[in-house]
């Protein structure tokens, strides 16, 4: 089948609008100029910056490990969400599960800080209150990931492995798991991408002593924001490629979208 040049064009047109900014940021990240307006010549200079940078780097730091726990800790329990949606088809669960995706960020954030004022006190607010709040809206999103990926199954293929003798926690290990390992793992990196640039609702839960990137490039927009922060979005970038490299090795399939 011929495609018409138009198409091509337009996908040229949307992959442009999506790249070429992030080509830009890792450009002049070398760029030898406090101003991103224009070129002026190559350094290094702002990698070693960067990393002379403790204000920074402590909330590169923070974010990474808010973003860690947070998709681990979402990842679990919303695999554990997705499965029993599917198999038990009730309508409480996704009522409970569901809410915090279509709810507004800044309203579950004032929902969050009332919370964790109101049981454990102001100076309860931490890396750990920020950490619950990312696990809590980031559980909707592996658990759609993970149900979309069980309903698309046949479900013989857990009936004949029950016929065969395997019990419940067999079937678990040996059929879903793996037939479900790609969905787990893209909403895993969905956690991980959702948590790591949270403004909105880590304004609200996280305490005066807990830094993260969204709220220090935030604050220095106030002042200005030097090259520093595009060699860290740099690195950040390749932090992510990094992951989706790892996870197209150890799951192909959730990367090329293919049962």
């Amino acid at each position: 089948m011929r495609r018409s040049p138009l198409l091509w064009v337009a996908a040229l047109v949307v992959y442009a609008f999506l790249y070429v900014p992030l080509v830009v940021v890792v450009i002049f990240s070398f760029n030898d100029s406090k101003l991103s307006a224009e070129w002026v010549g190559f350094t290094t200079d702002w990698y070693r910056k960067l990393f002379e940078n403790e204000e920074m780097l402590a909330a590169a730091v923070n974010s990474l490990v808010i973003a860690f726990v947070a998709a681990g800790l979402a990842t679990v329990l919303g695999t554990m969400a997705g499965i029993a949606m599917h198999r038990y088809r009730s309508k409480i669960l996704p009522f409970i599960v569901l809410p915090p995706i279509a709810m507004p960020e800044i309203l579950l954030g004032v929902a969050l800080l009332i919370f964790f004022i109101s049981t454990f006190g102001a100076e309860s607010l931490s890396l750990a209150t920020v950490i619950v709040a990312h696990t809590t809206f980031c559980i909707g999103f592996v658990a759609i990931i993970v149900r979309a990926r069980l309903a698309g199954m046949d479900e013989s293929i857990f009936e004949a492995a029950r016929d065969l003798g395997a019990t419940p926690w067999q079937t678990f290990r040996l059929v879903t798991l793996p037939l479900i390992r790609p969905g787990i793992i893209a909403g895993a990196l969905m956690a991980f991408t959702l948590s790591i640039d949270d403004f909105v609702i880590t304004f609200f839960t996280a305490g005066a002593g807990v830094p993260t990137l969204p709220l220090t490039i935030y604050t220095m927009i106030k002042i200005a924001v030097t090259p520093e922060v595009n060699a860290l979005s740099t690195l950040l970038m390749l932090i992510t490629l990094t992951m989706i490299v790892i996870a197209s090795r150890v799951a192909p399939d959730a990367i090329k979208g293919k049962g």
